[in-house]
C-alpha cells in the first residue's frame, strides 16, 4: 500500500490523522445511543403506566443506571465491566449489553467488543433503524481497531444500509473501505457527503487520501487545498498536503507541511510520521512516481 521508505500515511488513517479521533466518534455515537436507548424504554414503559407513575420512574432509573454505567466505562473500564454484567443478571437487557461493550472497547478488547455490539445490533429487532445503525458502526469501529478491516467494512456498510444518507456513517464506511484497499468505494462514499456538506474539512481530507492512494494527484491536492483554506492549522489536511507534494515533486513545499505539524502538534503520531518522511527527504532525491491503484 506505501513506499516502505517512506512513512506516508493516508489521512483515512486515524490513528495518525488524529490520535483519538475514534475514540472521540465512538463516545459521541454513545452519546446519541444513551438518549436513543433512555427514549426506547420510555416508549416501551407507556402502555404500563400507572396512576402511581411506578414505569416511569423504572424507565428512569434505568436510564440514570446506563449513563452512570458509560461514564464508569470510559473512567473505569474494568469497574465499568463489572457494573454492565451485574446490571445484566438483574435484567438489564440492551443497554445493560451495550455498556459492556463499551467497557471491552475502552480496555483495548476491540474484538470482542466488536463481537458483542453486532450480536447486540442483531437482537434489537424492535429497535429504530437509527438505534441499531449506530450500533453498528461502532461495532465497524471497533473491527478496524482491531486490526480487521474486511469486518470492518461490512458492519459499517449494514449501518449505512439502515440509515443511508447519514453522512457520519458513510464516512466511517469510507475509512474502512480505504483501509481494507477499496478505495474508489471510499471515494464513492466519500463524494456522497460532499454532495450534501461541500466544505466538510474531514470529508475532504478524506478523499485527497483516497484520490491519492489511486494515483489521482490532481483533485487530490484540490481537495487537501480547499480543506485547508477553511482551517489553515488542519494537522490532518498539513501532512496530507506535504504526501501528495512529495508524490508530485514539490519536495520543499512537502518539506514545509510536515514541518509545520511539528510546530502544530510536537510529538503527535501526526509528527512522527512527518519527522519520518523528512528524514527521508534529501534534495537529491528523485520523487517517485504515483502508481494508481485499482479499487475494487
Amino acid at each position: 500500500m506505501r513506499n516502505p521508505e517512506w512513512q506516508i500515511r493516508s489521512g483515512l488513517d486515524r490513528t495518525v490523522c488524529c490520535d483519538s479521533a475514534a475514540t472521540l466518534r465512538y463516545w459521541i455515537a454513545c452519546a446519541v445511543l444513551c438518549l436513543l436507548f433512555i427514549a426506547t424504554a420510555a416508549a416501551a414503559a407507556e402502555p404500563a403506566r400507572s396512576p402511581t407513575r411506578s414505569a416511569p420512574r423504572n424507565s428512569e432509573a434505568e436510564a440514570a443506571t446506563y449513563d452512570r454505567c458509560l461514564k464508569l466505562a470510559k473512567q473505569d473500564p474494568g469497574a465499568g465491566k463489572s457494573l454492565a454484567q451485574a446490571w445484566q443478571e438483574r435484567g438489564g437487557a440492551h443497554p445493560a449489553d451495550h455498556c459492556a461493550a463499551v467497557a471491552l472497547f475502552e480496555l483495548k478488547q476491540y474484538k470482542e467488543a466488536a463481537e458483542r455490539l453486532e450480536a447486540l445490533a442483531q437482537e434489537m429487532t424492535r429497535a429504530p433503524a437509527s438505534l441499531r445503525a449506530e450500533v453498528l458502526d461502532q461495532a465497524g469501529q471497533a473491527w478496524l481497531l482491531a486490526g480487521d478491516s474486511v469486518r470492518a467494512y461490512t458492519a459499517s456498510g449494514q449501518a449505512v444500509s439502515l440509515q443511508p444518507n447519514d453522512p457520519d456513517l458513510l464516512l466511517d464506511r469510507a475509512e474502512a473501505a480505504a483501509s481494507a484497499g477499496y478505495f474508489d468505494k471510499a471515494v464513492a462514499d466519500l463524494d456522497h457527503v460532499l454532495k450534501t456538506e461541500p466544505a466538510r474539512v474531514d470529508a475532504l481530507i478524506y478523499r485527497a487520501s483516497a484520490n491519492r492512494a489511486l494515483g489521482r494527484l490532481d483533485p487530490a491536492l484540490a481537495d487537501v487545498e480547499k480543506a485547508l483554506a477553511q482551517v489553515p492549522k488542519s494537522v490532518p489536511g498539513l501532512l496530507e498536503r506535504g504526501n501528495i507534494r512529495r508524490l508530485k515533486g514539490d519536495l520543499e513545499g512537502a518539506r514545509q507541511d510536515w514541518e509545520r505539524i511539528g510546530r502544530l502538534a510536537p510529538g503527535s503520531r501526526a509528527d512522527m510520521a512527518a519527522r519520518a518522511n523528512l528524514e527521508h527527504l534529501e534534495p537529491g532525491r528523485n520523487a517517485p512516481q504515483a502508481k494508481p491503484r485499482r479499487g475494487s
